[in-house]
């Protein structure tokens, strides 16, 4: 499904629960996942390919936390307002399922799980989703539940 608004322009009332929204990609590329690593997550087998074809994941692979982030980009680029986002109070039950690994491309599909308007804010709505990232071969690699506060387009008169 894709939403009959731009990024640009959607708030709250364009996102509707139960719909599925399916974007990307961006390939995972060894250089960014050794920069990652040697920053965040330093770990032999996201820094050091020789150390990570002996680790128990046969190769080097792309930090769990640089996945998420990687994801983030391709949902703040197609998903999240640009208009109306109010920020996020943060994610909930986050998994790494599978490698990520040099050359894969990911994907990501999010369904929306809730949107509802504030009754104290009524200028805002706050909506839920589950986001599963995939690779080139329709695996599931990582996911996660998230929320964000959104503008409203129209404000709601009757609530307080």
């Amino acid at each position: 499904m894709t939403f009959a608004t731009p990024v640009e322009d959607r708030y709250f009332e364009d996102y509707i629960p139960g719909s599925v929204h399916e974007f990307g990609s961006i390939t995972v590329e060894e250089s960014e996942i050794i920069a990652f690593a040697e920053r965040f997550d330093p770990q032999p087998f996201h820094i050091d390919p020789v150390a990570a074809e002996k680790s128990v994941f046969g190769g080097l692979i792309a930090s769990g936390w640089h996945t998420a982030s990687m994801t983030m980009r391709l949902t703040v680029d197609n998903f999240i307002s640009h208009t109306a986002s109010l920020g996020s109070p943060g994610v909930d039950e986050l998994h790494w399922l599978k490698p990520v690994r040099p050359g894969d491309v990911l994907s990501v599909r999010i369904t929306l799980l809730e949107a509802q308007r504030s009754s104290s804010k009524p200028d805002q709505g706050f909506i839920r989703a589950f986001t599963e990232v995939l690779n080139q071969h329709g695996d599931i690699v990582m996911t996660m539940k998230s929320g964000g506060f959104i503008r409203c387009r129209t404000t709601n008169n009757s609530a307080g």
